[in-house]
């Protein structure tokens, strides 16, 4: 039943928002985080990237079903910004997932059923006070603080990052999302379609995730912080094809 994973139908959903922080880290230090069929989609070939997406869907279900079929569910995903060479020859950017997580238990199995995601069931809480957004989590011990303001957004300090146009250059979720099986030597692709994308900056006030501490790394930087709001998305139904 493996078979299932490989996304054998297209899904849709609505995004009541989509918040995306990037980090910065020597592309030397993540090189082996990633397959042999990927390569780091990198700037200024120094540095590679790691996104934190967090994603309040809506309505999320197999596209073309009904709305009152769908579910809400909040998505967290960790992922390394890569390039693939499919057998057309043609260079696709893309993520590839390091760990996904949900706050309802009946996302965790659906999408391990239909995907290799590997979702797990974790806590989540959004709070507001004053100006300030609080996103935290205690079981995967991670607290987001973002402040609300009509000041001018400045790139974060420490990005490799001078403006924003080059910024948002790596602004996920990209295109495409690649998962690789070793034993077949098959890449997964997995297609996002998306309208009315337009990722505004936000203003990190702090932030701490364990699972980003868990891999050791050294010299990372917060690159850029975007979200959207309110944007029809939908996955197409995946495609299978052999790495040579």
């Amino acid at each position: 039943m493996n078979f299932l994973k490989n996304h054998p139908f297209a899904v849709e959903a609505w995004f009541d928002s989509s918040l995306v922080l990037t980090f910065a880290v020597p592309k030397e230090q993540i090189q082996s985080f990633i397959p042999e069929c990927l390569e780091l989609d990198t700037f200024q070939d120094k540095w590679a990237f790691i996104a934190v997406a967090m994603v309040q869907t809506k309505n999320l279900r197999p596209k073309g079903f009904p709305k009152f079929m769908g579910n809400d569910f909040f998505l967290i995903g960790y992922r390394i910004f890569v390039r693939y060479t499919n057998n057309a020859g043609k260079r696709l950017r893309g993520l590839y997932i390091l760990k996904s997580e949900t706050d309802k238990k009946k996302m965790e199995l659906l999408g391990n059923v239909f995907t290799h995601y590997n979702y797990t069931t974790t806590d989540i809480s959004k709070s507001t006070q004053d100006n300030l957004i609080t996103i935290r989590s205690q079981k995967s011990d991670f607290e987001l603080v973002l402040e609300q303001t009509e000041s001018e957004i400045h790139i974060p300090e420490g990005s490799p990052f001078t403006d924003w146009k080059d910024a948002r250059k790596f602004a996920g979720p990209l295109p495409h999302t690649f998962t690789y099986n070793k034993e077949d030597n098959t890449v997964l692709i997995i297609e996002g379609v998306r309208q009315n994308w337009k990722p505004e900056p936000v203003k990190v006030k702090s932030y701490h995730f364990d699972f980003l501490n868990s891999l050791k790394l050294q010299d990372v930087s917060l690159a850029n912080a975007f979200e959207i709001k309110n944007i029809p998305y939908y996955w197409k139904k995946g495609k299978i094809e052999r790495w040579t």
